[in-house]
């Protein structure tokens, strides 16, 4: 089923209207009706009650979003939300790395106690502790060094801060922001390849997967480093969007075909 994002995004946050100054539009863009005057929204192009939201020249209406930029900017929405949640999360792990750093002794006596309890455990259902991978994964964090493991926490800590600013970014439809992104996350994606060739998992392919694909789009769409257009045809493609250009057209071709000019006088004709 075909999602109508306009007609959705005006249901959660309401209309957009504005008077343009300029006759023509002004006539396409409202309606007189039982109930009173009703203006088009710039977003979904239903007529809605009310004085409009704004007024003035046509240039100086709000760009609203609409239709291909609209659904873009859904898009760009979540993976704003996927960059935030994976920086809390990085976040986190960079303190626990820094806390494991101050008491790393204490937290290895506490790590072998366990482990002999539940050795016998483990044992009486035929699973050896000792030569469990995620055993010897603990015990090999326990010989590294304090400042090794610091170094890991700042690291961490500056990866995080990357992916919020590109989630604040994102969520603003920064074209900064969709720079960093692709580079940003186009830099990991040999480190993920590696990773899958020491072990694999469904995760760790998901992951790649939705990072490839997040690329490849923001590329594409975004026209970024000059791709299709580049910025210039960007700007182009959000402008033809507009409801007031696509209104603009269709009265300029109205009064052409009627031999009318802009002003409403007869139109020359060539001869």
């Amino acid at each position: 089923m075909k999602i109508d994002w306009d007609r959705r995004t005006c249901a959660r946050r309401g209309h957009v209207t504005y008077a343009p100054d300029e006759p023509v539009l002004r006539d396409r863009l409202y309606a007189e009706t039982a109930l009173g005057g009703a203006w088009r929204c710039l977003r979904c192009g239903d007529f809605a009650l009310g004085d409009p939201h704004g007024s003035g020249p046509a240039d100086h209406a709000p760009l609203v979003p609409r239709g291909k930029v609209l659904r873009d900017l859904f898009v760009l929405r979540f993976l704003a939300i996927e960059r935030a949640v994976r920086g809390v999360f990085i976040v986190l792990a960079a303190v626990a790395v820094w806390k494991f750093s101050n008491s790393q002794d204490a937290v290895r006596r506490l790590f072998d106690e366990y482990l002999d309890v539940f050795r016998p455990v483990f044992r009486h259902f035929h699973y050896d502790l000792d030569h469990s991978p995620v055993v010897d994964t603990v015990q090999k964090t326990f010989g590294y060094e304090h400042h090794t493991l610091v170094l890991v926490a700042v690291l961490l800590l500056a990866y995080a801060l990357i992916e919020l600013v590109e989630a604040v970014g994102l969520w603003y439809a920064k074209r900064w922001a969709e720079y960093l992104t692709v580079v940003a996350t186009a830099a990991f994606l040999p480190l993920e390849i590696y990773e899958l060739t020491e072990h694999i998992s469904w995760l760790k392919i998901a992951t790649l997967f939705l990072n490839v694909l997040a690329v490849l789009y923001i590329l594409l769409t975004k026209r970024l480093f000059g791709l299709r257009g580049g910025h210039r045809a960007f700007e182009a493609e959000r402008q033809s969007a507009s409801l007031l250009e696509v209104e603009e057209a269709g009265g300029l071709s109205e009064l052409s075909a009627s031999g009318q000019g802009p002003g409403g006088t007869p139109g020359t004709t060539g001869g």
